[in-house]
């Protein structure tokens, strides 16, 4: 099973550990399991550091590298994940969340997450 890390559940990962539910965790450890981050995280993330919503204690540069350490691989945004994208309802209006849960749909991925707006959408999710 391949899994799609959300952007709280990776910045958990690396800074706040204990906020990581149970499972979460056993996922994010285990090496044998396949785990991507999108490229729309990293993005989410930047945005946030930039206008000060999200200080990040080693910079958007340091952030990625810690996230190149750890070894979760990355997706980037692929046409079909916009097309999905734009016939999701409504349910929440976050595009950087429309993407993951796009992206996840299809690619068939289980998403990492514990925001209960994701876990609005008929998609495969884990928390």
């Amino acid at each position: 099973m391949n899994y799609l890390v959300d952007t709280h559940a990776l910045l958990w990962m690396m800074f706040e550990p204990n906020k990581l539910s149970q499972t979460a965790k056993e996922i994010l450890a285990d090496k044998s399991l396949h785990k991507f981050i999108s490229i729309t995280s990293l993005w989410e993330i930047a945005i946030k550091n930039r206008i000060g919503k999200l200080p990040l204690p080693m910079g958007i540069t340091g952030t990625i590298s810690k996230v190149n350490a750890i070894g979760i691989g990355r997706i980037g945004i692929d046409h079909r994940y916009i097309e999905i994208f734009n016939t999701l309802p409504l349910l929440h209006r976050d595009p950087f969340d429309g993407i993951i849960i796009a992206t996840a749909l299809s690619e068939n991925m289980t998403i990492i997450t514990g925001d209960e707006n994701i876990q609005k959408y008929d998609v495969s999710w884990i928390w």
